[in-house]
């Protein structure tokens, strides 16, 4: 067996999931999944590409109509990418794992947040690299003094950025874009930018990929999984400079040759037609989010206000100091799953992640069980 791949474990969020299937009438508050369904008219342009039989291999890189459209999509959102420069990969994962796959040699350093997605640091001990975690302030943004001197120390020249964050829900400020701006440009570090959740964006949204003169400096990735609601389909991209594109292009040609033909077909629909549902559905999980918000801190849980995503990550340490304990009573006790905050990182220590992606009605009853089990 492959050393690496022996010394990790599978993602705390799936393993605290599998654990909700022991436990009779459990509600589950784990996965990042929403659960609006597939929008209508992506539904028929994918059983419509069956039909026209466009279910063979498209290009390495995918449908050039797809690619097209995303490029339009990023420019109204101020990031300019050409078709050329935009590859169609198997869901945000694989885009993830096809980058690093390319660029990390064994024993490069890399930065990753601590708070972070569990994939980032799993897929770099897979590759060999050596992991250099960076902090997070309380706000869960950056903490850059520390960030300049663990560059300045630690000689790293590559760096993994997440916002809208999985599993706080914060975003990247107008103020910390410039900060990074300023570091990226000094240190000339390459940064992955993990911008999965960014049509899920609740203020103003903020993308080191928005300037021009980071061009070379930026991977950006993105996806359709949670934009229309199509987390099976799996679909994503991520895009470059042609000198990145020509080398992670090949890690994904040998992976999984293209992305689906069917899900490239839909995920190009809802770009063109389906905007007006990812408005609702953001809508939607502002209530929610608000809903879950003033539950928690009416509970006496103190936590952060979501800009982003559909994730809260309420501080548990009023009740527990150990998150995977606190969690694994709350479920066999009150018969609610979340995600112990240990599982994104050592920071996440005393804090849980809730996934509020499922319906008022689900989440009334979880915050109702998880409030007369505290009372008790």
């Amino acid at each position: 067996m492959n050393k690496n791949v022996k010394s990790i474990e599978i993602s705390g969020i799936r393993k605290f999931y599998n654990k909700v299937l022991e436990v009779e009438d459990a509600l589950s508050l784990t996965l990042g999944e929403p659960d609006f369904p597939v929008p209508e008219s992506i539904k028929r342009a994918m059983i419509d590409s069956i039909n026209s039989d466009k279910t063979r291999y498209t290009s390495n890189n995918g449908i050039y109509e797809l690619r097209r459209e995303i490029s339009i999509y990023l420019e109204e959102m101020g990031i300019s990418y050409d078709p050329e420069n935009i590859c169609i990969t198997v869901g945000g994962s694989e885009a993830l794992y096809s980058i690093l796959s390319a660029l990390l040699n064994k024993g490069d350093k890399i930065l990753i947040p601590d708070l972070g997605y569990p994939a980032y640091d799993n897929i770099a001990k897979i590759l060999g690299a050596q992991i250099i975690h960076y902090k997070l302030n309380e706000d869960f943004s950056i903490d850059i003094k520390y960030l300049e001197e663990i560059i300045e120390e630690s000689k790293a020249s590559m760096m993994i950025l997440s916002y809208p964050c999985n599993p706080t829900g914060a975003i990247l400020s107008k103020n910390y874009k410039e900060k990074l701006h300023k570091i990226v440009k000094e240190k000339n570090l390459l940064v992955v930018s993990d911008e999965i959740y960014s049509s899920l964006c609740y203020e103003d949204y903020y993308s080191l990929a928005q300037y021009e003169d980071l061009k070379d400096n930026i991977i950006l990735v993105g996806g359709f999984s949670k934009m229309f609601s199509m987390t099976g389909l799996r679909i994503g991209f991520f895009c470059s400079s042609y000198e990145f594109m020509k080398e992670i292009i090949k890690v994904h040609q040998y992976n999984v040759s293209c992305a689906s033909s069917i899900s490239q077909w839909g995920a190009y629909e809802g770009l063109k037609n389906c905007r007006e549902e990812v408005v609702f559905m953001k809508e939607e999980f502002m209530r929610r989010r608000d809903y879950v918000y003033n539950r928690l801190i009416s509970m006496g849980m103190n936590t952060n206000l979501p800009q982003g995503a559909f994730y809260i990550f309420p501080d548990i340490s009023n009740f527990s100091k150990n998150s995977e304990e606190f969690c694994t009573k709350m479920l066999y006790e009150a018969k609610v799953a979340c995600v112990p905050g240990s599982a994104f990182g050592n920071s996440g220590e005393g804090y849980m992640r809730i996934s509020y992606s499922y319906s008022r009605e689900t989440l009334k009853e979880a915050l109702d069980r998880v409030e007369n089990w505290l009372t008790k």
